[in-house]
């Protein structure tokens, strides 16, 4: 994330190593899906006046972080948009092609993207700190308190 701040620049810093996510896991086996493919979003609402309120809404991750001038955002527009995470249940999981493992690496294929292939990694890698059954993401981060990072 710093890196993306400072021309893309990146150390291999974790900036959200020693966050905490707030996870809604579902497991599904594929059988249950259909054999056609998926088109998955997720939203985030807050309360405001008179009920929920959509304060962001998408799929791909980072997309709604980093800010480009129009030409390139025009050009990334193209490539990213609509902003669905596409899923064939007959098909591997592989991001950005088909859905997303816990284990892929997402922002890379974002900065190739947003660079047009100048950057093609942020030097993070995956987290290595997945459970290995349900419910997957790993555990909360000691030192965290009332659940935020």
């Amino acid at each position: 994330m710093e890196g993306a701040k400072n021309n893309f620049h990146f150390t291999g810093d974790d900036f959200f190593g020693d966050k905490d996510v707030c996870s809604i896991v579902l497991e599904v086996p594929n059988s249950a899906l259909g054999a056609q493919e998926l088109r998955i979003w997720a939203r985030t609402l807050v309360p405001g006046d008179g009920g929920w309120i959509q304060v962001e809404r998408g799929a791909r991750p980072a997309q709604a972080v980093i800010l480009v001038e129009e030409a390139e955002a025009k050009r990334v527009a193209g490539t990213l948009l609509p902003d669905v995470l596409t899923y064939d249940p007959t098909r591997p999981a592989r991001f950005p092609d088909n859905g997303r493992t816990l284990t892929d690496d997402a922002f890379d294929s974002f900065v190739r993207i947003l660079t047009n292939g100048k950057v093609t990694e942020d030097k993070v890698g995956a987290h290595g700190d997945l459970l290995r059954d349900f419910p997957y993401v790993g555990p909360p981060h000691r030192g965290v308190s009332n659940g935020r990072a």
